[in-house]
């Protein structure tokens, strides 16, 4: 746990397919261990962010990607760091394969998205609160 109170994980993965199991399982590890513990409804919809960015992350962005996790207690907080510098926008759903549900599903969990670009890349970010407006226990 940092001096914030917040206890924070970061894992490289290698942006390959695999390494979207790779980020759900960190993050099953990480999301198990937190205090208060997380209702089934809020670890599941946790988990489905983690993919929903590492999936994203291995579409859109050539290379490695940093998950990180967060727990202050009252929120958990799940980033992906990539390459890739374009800000992600929401398109019309492709119900046939084609994509465009990921931002949807994210601001569905999260209510809100946020994304900061840098020189090196972008990094998306999702908070889901434990109590409040993405609260769904």
């Amino acid at each position: 746990m940092s001096d914030s109170g917040t206890r924070r994980e970061r894992h490289a993965l290698d942006g390959s397919a695999g390494s979207i199991a790779e980020a759900r399982e960190h993050a099953r590890l990480f999301l198990a261990e937190c205090v208060p513990a997380l209702s089934a409804t809020q670890s599941r919809d946790a988990l489905l962010a983690v993919s929903e960015l590492a999936t994203n992350a291995v579409r859109h962005a050539p290379g490695p990607y940093e998950l990180t996790l967060g727990d202050d207690g009252a929120a958990v907080t799940i980033a992906v760091t990539d390459s890739h510098r374009e800000t992600p926008a929401a398109r019309p759903r492709d119900l046939d394969g084609g994509g465009g549900l990921g931002i949807h599903v994210l601001t569905a969990l999260a209510g809100r998205v946020e994304t900061t670009v840098g020189q090196s890349g972008k990094t998306v970010k999702v908070t889901l609160h434990r109590a409040g407006r993405n609260a769904r226990t």
